[in-house]
């Protein structure tokens, strides 16, 4: 990647997506923020340009510079990553820390985070959007979907199955063949064995749903 980058979201996942870029020699041309407090400040020497909808930097979008949305709410997440679609044509640009190991047969769609040490194994499919905190790590024929978050040191196992914006929570571990439904969230440090329903919170060893 050639051109610079506008980070969206002057936020501690900007600052570590700002180091990703870094890390392979990409520029951030800046941030935009909504919260005007933070305008004109620096971050790292890099200024908070304006907010999220300013259509002066956003006109660069696609051709002098790229844009990666640092936002770890995925409604947030979701609203930006469609006005980049329908405003300028563009998606989102991975941030993948030059630590990582990603498998020459993995797919890895678009508008990613994976952060220092996480791993990336044979034949994964990993979907748009979704932020691999450190040492994470995808084994062998896992396949995610988009908006997911995985927390540092999760583990999910081959053959996994995981829908749209799930949240996986630090040191976590999903078995091999199990399958995760849209929407669920698994609580940290849970060991999931079966599979987990729609819009679901589990936690736990062996992780067990929790009634609301």
């Amino acid at each position: 990647m050639r051109n610079p980058v506008l980070i969206f979201g002057a936020n501690a996942l900007g600052r570590a997506v700002h180091e990703v870029f870094e890390s392979n020699d990409v520029i951030v041309y800046g941030y935009l923020d909504d919260d005007k407090k933070k305008h004109g400040q620096e971050i790292n020497d890099v200024a908070v340009l304006g907010s999220t909808d300013d259509a002066g930097y956003l006109k660069f979008i696609g051709k002098k510079c790229e844009a990666f949305v640092a936002i770890d709410d995925n409604i947030l997440r979701k609203s930006l990553v469609e006005m980049l679609n329908k405003k300028r044509k563009v998606m989102p640009v991975n941030a993948l820390h030059n630590t990582a190991y990603i498998a020459e047969s993995a797919h890895i769609g678009h508008g990613n985070f994976v952060n220092m040490g996480a791993r990336i194994g044979n034949a994964c499919k990993l979907g748009n959007h979704c932020i691999v905190n450190t040492n994470a790590v995808v084994d062998y024929e896992a396949e995610l979907g988009d908006f997911i978050q995985l927390g540092a040191g999760s583990i999910i196992n081959s053959g996994v199955r995981l829908d749209d914006e799930i949240f996986v929570g630090s040191g976590a571990c999903i078995v091999s063949g199990v399958k995760i439904g849209k929407g669920a969230r698994v609580g940290a440090g849970s060991v999931v064995i079966g599979d987990v329903k729609a819009g679901e919170t589990v936690f736990g060893n062996p992780a067990q749903p929790i009634k609301s």
